[in-house]
């Protein structure tokens, strides 16, 4: 990949990451939507680590907006008195699990789907109805997340964990499951940011490092430079989301539906 690809693609990655549209698929759509010759080499082998690598810079994002959370996590673990960041970093721990499970045993059944812009399309439509019709079923809610239980907060994880296949929003899903938890708009997002820190971070411990050996070193470069402009860029769209989701407590998931619907359906009829 050369530099003005790297630099698109992170930004779209910064956006799509955060909000709930699938930064894996747009991930895998990109480079074929702009007509992008990437082998079938580089798409399999190399192409979920560099986009890892835009992942890292929007965990490092993550933490630098939530930063008072996980200051308060880090304190609970010795003042007893910190009960309800403890509460909340229990169950942070508690829907990780899931994810990070699953992604470990289905690795290499997983990177076969980076090279599926059919399979991409297909599921990021479905997400669309995920978000519509989870949103539209459950209502509102008023819990915060150290309200709900320990099994709750699994099943939140659990649907996170639907993002590892290209398509499947990690923060839509866990958002919508949130709400069927009886979160509020507001602390269900908030929720989804938290546990995105630790899945994102321990992907890229796993993935960076093949990037340093043999003809993998281009791409390391590029990774580096993809992540800072990744890890900016999601910075701005975690702070509008969470101001968006604070606002809206209707209909909060309709614009992002609309538009994995059509962006799916459009490149399904490109493709075909």
């Amino acid at each position: 990949m050369d530099l003005f690809q790297t630099l698109l693609i992170s930004v779209i990655q910064g956006i799509t990451e955060l909000f709930p549209i699938s930064s894996v698929a747009h991930a895998v759509l990109t480079p074929f939507v702009f007509g992008w010759d990437l082998t079938p080499k580089f798409l399999k082998d190399h192409f979920l680590p560099f986009v890892v690598m835009l992942h890292l810079g929007t965990a490092v994002a993550l933490l630098g907006f939530f930063w008072r959370d996980w200051l308060d996590f880090a304190k609970s673990t010795i003042d007893s008195r910190a009960t309800v960041a403890r509460a909340i970093l229990v169950r942070v721990m508690i829907g990780s699990i899931p994810a990070a499970i699953i992604g470990v045993v289905l690795e290499k059944e997983l990177k076969g789907l980076f090279s599926s812009v059919t399979s991409a399309a297909v599921f990021l439509i479905v997400n669309g109805g995920v978000l519509y019709f989870g949103e539209r079923l459950q209502g509102r809610g008023a819990k915060r997340i150290e309200e709900i239980g320990y099994v709750d907060a699994l099943l939140v994880g659990l649907a996170q964990a639907s993002a590892l296949v290209p398509g499947f929003s990690r923060s839509g899903a866990s958002m919508v499951a949130g709400f069927w938890t009886g979160l509020s708009h507001g602390e269900s997002a908030r929720f989804s940011m938290l546990l995105g820190t630790p899945i994102i971070a321990g992907a890229a411990l796993l993935e960076v490092p093949k990037l340093l050996h043999g003809e993998s070193g281009d791409i390391l470069r590029m990774g580096l430079i993809g992540g800072v402009v990744s890890g900016i860029v999601a910075y701005l769209s975690v702070w509008a989301l969470m101001s968006w989701f604070k606002r809206h407590e209707i209909n909060a998931m309709l614009p992002f539906s609309l538009y994995c619907w059509v962006a799916g359906a459009v490149v399904l009829v490109i493709a075909h």
